[in-house]
């Protein structure tokens, strides 16, 4: 694939109050050019559009979720907030669902002109069934720096009054997202994926099967586990005040 490859990285996250703790992942991500979501189900045969498969991709899983053109819906919202009218190419970096499972606690669409990067919507899914898109403008440089207030609840030992300052770099043969939530006094938490580029092929999906076994069942699982520890070591559980399924929020 020209544009469409995967990552194999880890994902660490560092909380500084109200309890310390870390942990540590190895993982990998799938980085899908939309445009080539055809190709990438006809060429390989473990991997799959919309349909079961050992690794697949499904529309459902992202956007509004309901399993329409996730290119359209990027599209319509960049037109929406006026971000963006010239936008041609949208990349979506995500996990894969793996024997039809999958939990993307964040996705992101790179949103670009030619090869200049216009937007990025940070996509992010808490354990309830719930997300909250942030949309940003971006300038064209090699890291991006992104700051707004949180608006979904993620986890049950977070303050809704906290923000979240992004930075990212351009996926190309590293990847790298760091997130930083904080109060008005200090740090809460810093979350960082990183990632080395891999070709986006069968056998390279085959070595991650077995690099990274069960990944996605592992991923929730460590969510919940974490969040006993969490509890274990004293940190205050906060239940959520509304629900919700899909919003978006236009940040600047």
């Amino acid at each position: 694939m020209k544009n469409s490859c995967i990552y194999n990285g880890e994902v660490s996250h560092k909380r500084f109050k109200p309890v310390k703790h870390f942990l540590h992942y190895k993982t990998f991500s799938i980085l899908v050019d939309l445009d080539e979501i055809e190709k990438l189900d006809n060429d390989i045969p473990i991997f799959s559009i919309n349909r079961f498969n050992v690794f697949s991709f499904y529309n459902k899983d992202h956007g509004e979720r309901d399993g329409k053109s996730l290119k359209n819906w990027v599209l319509e919202n960049l037109k929406k907030f006026k971000v963006s009218q010239n936008v041609n190419k949208i990349k979506l970096l995500c996990y894969p669902r793996i024997f039809g499972y999958v939990f993307n606690p964040l996705s992101i669409f790179y949103c670009y002109k030619g090869s200049s990067l216009k937007a990025v919507f940070y996509e992010v899914k808490n354990t309830f069934n719930e997300q909250h898109t942030y949309i940003f403008r971006t300038k064209n440089k090699k890291k991006i720096e992104q700051k707004c207030k949180k608006k979904l609840y993620v986890s049950p030992f977070m303050n809704m009054n906290t923000f979240y300052d992004f930075k990212l770099l351009n996926p190309n043969k590293k990847l790298f997202v760091s997130i930083k939530q904080s109060d008005r006094e200090s740090l809460i938490l810093n979350a960082i994926q990183k990632g080395e580029r891999k070709k986006f092929t069968s056998k390279q999906l085959i070595i991650n099967f077995f690099k990274y076994p069960f990944m996605t069942i592992k991923i929730i699982t460590a969510i919940h586990f974490e969040a006993l520890l969490l509890w274990k070591k004293g940190a205050i559980y906060r239940g959520r005040d509304k629900k919700i399924k899909n919003k978006l929020s236009f940040e600047g």
